[in-house]
């Protein structure tokens, strides 16, 4: 499964224009502490976090992480979907929260 295919399940949308939507997803990580993610998410696994300031793109950087969504309809700061599009991090926004996120991504065998 990749980003795109991702969004659609999750009811959600890509805000992160210009980026490669398909990518494959390697697994997931549900947390908001970031040095956590940082030395504990897998490479190429979706984050789930409620964070959207610019720093969250420097960890899924960092970590090498597939994507991030963005759970409970949270609107994104401009400035972190701008350069996740330049960093090429497809960011993923839907209204649900990050325990039905990862019930969906476990039923996809994520």
């Amino acid at each position: 499964m990749n980003a795109a295919e991702l969004a659609v399940k999750l009811e959600g949308h890509i805000i992160t224009g210009g980026t490669d939507n398909s990518v494959r997803i390697e697994g997931a990580y549900c947390c908001d502490l970031l040095s956590w993610v940082m030395s504990h998410a897998g490479k190429g696994a979706v984050w789930i976090t409620v964070h959207t300031h610019l720093n969250i793109v420097a960890v899924a950087s960092l970590a090498e992480l597939s994507c991030i969504i963005i759970p409970e309809g949270i609107q994104m700061e401009e400035a972190t979907a701008g350069r996740a599009a330049q960093e090429g991090i497809p960011i993923i926004c839907t209204k649900l929260n990050a325990y039905e996120i990862c019930c969906i991504l476990h039923d996809c065998g994520i």
